[in-house]
């Protein structure tokens, strides 16, 4: 429980009295009477002032989880919003020559309350979206979008940072000055600051909508995913134990009888891989594909359509000619021709793996007298049985050797050899919001001097959005002063049966170190001023992918891959069966992405956004040549990465673009023979995850690696051809 939380009670107990003596002495007085029992005073409600104060805490403040109650966000955001709109009508008002200190260094400066409140609340949205934090986010979430609407209209500010932009090159600014400047005047443009009033009040209207289209989605998403298949005993057969008491213990959890797998991937993928029910496989994958598209008050169909039809009018509004080409104006990519030149570079050869890989199972299935065509429900179950055969890896055995809390401590372990950090759990002595959630200081391992903080939320519960993902609560700067990252890491593991050891797959422990490798990319950050923090969409999955590399380094599974039970090192034959297979089922893997990447490009890049949801996604992959016996990683009803935020939407390419990226980075520390090259990790470190966005992602890279990334590297390292 947080400090603040608690009620201490003094209790002072009297004695009891005693009787006179039996003796000749004279009776002793009687003892006084006990004092009156008191109480400590209570400490003082919280107020929306309390989620709007700077950060108290350690090293510059931690954020007042103990005080985030529910009913304080929105007042606590009005208030907030309407003391930064005073901050920029200041600025923009400003009799003062425009200059880059009074305009663009101020704006910086402006609207610190909104930031610590909304960051505080829209966490929640994530990790606790209780109904009643779904109800209040579709009335913050439309507000925040008025707020940020009347900054980019406000014509007198839009001037004076266009003065400013003007100015840029006769202005004695140094590079990161610039680059500001000029990141700042083309994000007002793109965001219609040179509209006509008209065209402003309609996309405000438009930027309103989409607010409260997005919080229904994700809504509708999360409610789906809060249901299970409630399976029997007779249902478990081919389940490893572990499995099946992470089951049982989500039944619990729930109060019912039996073994739920709940509608999320972690529980679901492995359901799929080793259930031997075909009936009960068809069903969880059925369930589970189904999200958002069961023609309930749940789907999601409906919104599709609206909310791709307003992004093509506010595109049109803006002068791009899709909703794609305006999104990807400020990526590395540029437009979507570039994207899509890379996603069909490779989908040929993925799709003519899975081809392969589709013959090899059904071979099998045939061999085992398995009177079955391979179907969706069976890539993954038949697909570990072909593993077996051909490189005698059972992923059970595998799994048996990574259990989270070592390859959580294996992360960490990853980032002192290659950056000098050090973690220590302080877990308890600083507000939370969930009693799941740990917390580590992150020190520089040298000298012992502060870097950040880093919370941990790692497991499933109700009311928490699936997959994974990385949050910053507050981003590293030095404008003023030297202020540190504040950043969480959170997962949707299964929580083990009581008194077992949580163990993941080979997946679940890449899908880890990749989260960390975002959190290492937001504490690294070096740059004065907060919005060059961020990067493009397409640069911003590099660091996090190339991190996944070092889960199988032979350092890390010497000292973290140890077998749960007996603790023993994962043998040099296990390693080696592994590394052979390290291309097995990529077909799949690259398939199930590529082609929800392809949809989403190809949704996005009609200019006229009229769109049947349910067809369009039918029609696309039919014409892409879609494998029947796959369906998209994340299909257009639950595809949150689009419909909750414009952030992926034309963007989820980017994780093919930047494992470009990371395939060839990678390469560069190959080249030495030495995954923890001192010199390269050093570069690394200094020229991709210390620079923000303070130089262009493209030129930052060429610093690293001397030259543009090349995709041969991701291609071998799928196993594709590189011709």
């Amino acid at each position: 429980m947080n400090r603040t939380c608690l009620v201490l009670f003094a209790t002072l107990f009297g004695l009891a009295a005693c009787g006179p003596r039996q003796d000749a002495q004279a009776p002793e007085p009687p003892p006084p009477p006990p004092p009156e029992k008191t109480e400590a005073p209570a400490p003082p409600a919280p107020t929306p002032d309390d989620l709007l104060r700077e950060w108290t805490g350690p090293h510059g403040g931690v954020p007042p989880w103990d005080k985030a109650d529910d009913k304080l966000f929105q007042p606590a955001i009005d208030k907030a919003s309407l003391s930064y709109l005073a901050e920029v009508d200041a600025i923009a008002d400003s009799a003062e020559p425009p200059t880059f200190d009074n305009t663009l260094a101020a704006l910086e400066r402006a609207g610190k309350p909104l930031d610590r409140a909304a960051t505080l609340f829209f966490v929640m949205t994530g990790n606790r979206n209780t109904p009643e934090i779904q109800k209040l986010t579709g009335v913050i979430r439309p507000k925040l979008s008025e707020v940020s609407d009347k900054v980019n209209f406000n014509e007198k500010l839009f001037a004076r940072v266009k003065a400013v932009y003007d100015a840029r090159e006769k202005s004695e600014l140094n590079a990161e000055q610039k680059r500001l400047v000029v990141k700042t005047y083309d994000d007002f443009v793109r965001r219609g600051a040179n509209l006509s009033a008209e065209k402003k009040k309609r996309m405000g209207e438009i930027n309103q909508s989409l607010a409260k289209l997005f919080t229904d989605f994700g809504n509708r998403v999360q409610a789906d995913e809060d249901t299970w298949v409630l399976l029997k005993q007779e249902d478990l057969a081919g389940l490893p134990d572990s499995l099946v008491q992470s089951y049982k213990a989500a039944a619990q959890e729930r109060k019912l009888e039996g073994f739920a797998v709940v509608n999320t991937r972690s529980a679901v993928d492995p359901f799929l891989t080793f259930s031997e029910n075909r009936e009960q496989r068809e069903k969880v994958w059925k369930a589970f594909v189904s999200r958002g598209d069961n023609g309930d008050k749940n789907d999601t169909n409906e919104l599709i359509v609206e909310i791709v039809k307003l992004r093509a009018e506010r595109a049109k509004l803006l002068g791009f000619k899709s909703h794609a080409h305006w999104r990807m104006s400020d990526t590395m990519a540029k437009e979507p021709a570039r994207a899509e030149k890379l996603m069909l570079r490779v989908w040929p050869a993925a799709v003519a793996r899975v081809k392969q890989e589709v013959r090899d199972m059904q071979t099998l299935a045939n061999k085992l007298g398995h009177k079955i065509t391979i179907e969706p429900w069976d890539y993954r179950f038949y697909m570990e049985k072909v593993r077996k055969e051909r490189y005698d890896l059972d992923q059970n055995e595998f799994k048996n050797y990574f259990e989270l809390e070592n390859m959580i401590a294996a992360s960490y372990y990853m980032a002192d050899r290659l950056y000098g950090y050090a973690f220590k759990e302080i877990t308890g002595t600083v507000p939370v919001f969930h009693p799941d959630v740990r917390v580590f200081h992150v020190t520089n391992k040298s000298d012992g001097s502060h870097v950040g903080f880093l919370y941990r939320d790692d497991f499933a519960r109700q009311y928490k959005r699936s997959g994974a993902w990385q949050a910053t609560y507050q981003d590293q700067q030095k404008l003023d002063k030297q202020v540190d990252a504040i950043v969480s890491n959170n997962n949707n593991f299964t929580k083990a049966g009581k008194g077992q050891p949580v163990l993941i797959s080979l997946d679940d422990a890449e899908t880890l170190f990749h989260e960390f490798g975002h959190a290492l990319h937001a504490l690294t950050n070096d740059t004065t001023y907060p919005s060059l923090g961020g990067t493009p969409r397409d640069f911003v999955e590099f660091p996090s992918q190339v991190h996944e590399n070092w889960v199988l380094t032979r350092e890390v599974l010497d000292k973290y891959a140890l077998h749960y039970k007996t603790k023993a090192k994962m043998p040099q034959a296990l390693i080696d069966k592994m590394r052979a297979a390290s291309t097995f089922n990529q077909g799949f893997a690259t398939v199930e992405y590529l082609s929800a990447a392809i949809v989403d490009m190809k949704l996005h890049t009609d200019p006229k956004g009229a769109v049947d949801p349910k067809k369009f996604e039918k029609q696309t992959l039919a014409a892409i040549g879609m494998p029947k016996q796959i369906v998209m990683r994340h299909r257009l009803p639950h595809f949150q990465h689009l419909f909750t935020s414009d952030s992926y939407s034309a963007g989820y390419y980017s994780y093919l673009w930047s494992d470009v990226m990371a395939a060839d980075a990678w390469e560069a520390f190959e080249e030495t023979k030495d995954p923890w090259h001192p010199d390269t990790a050093k570069k690394f470190k200094e020229v991709i995850l210390a620079t923000g966005d303070a130089i262009d992602r493209a030129e930052a890279y060429r610093q690293f690696r001397g030259r543009d990334p090349k995709v041969e590297a991701l291609l071998k390292n799928r196993g594709f051809p590189t011709r």
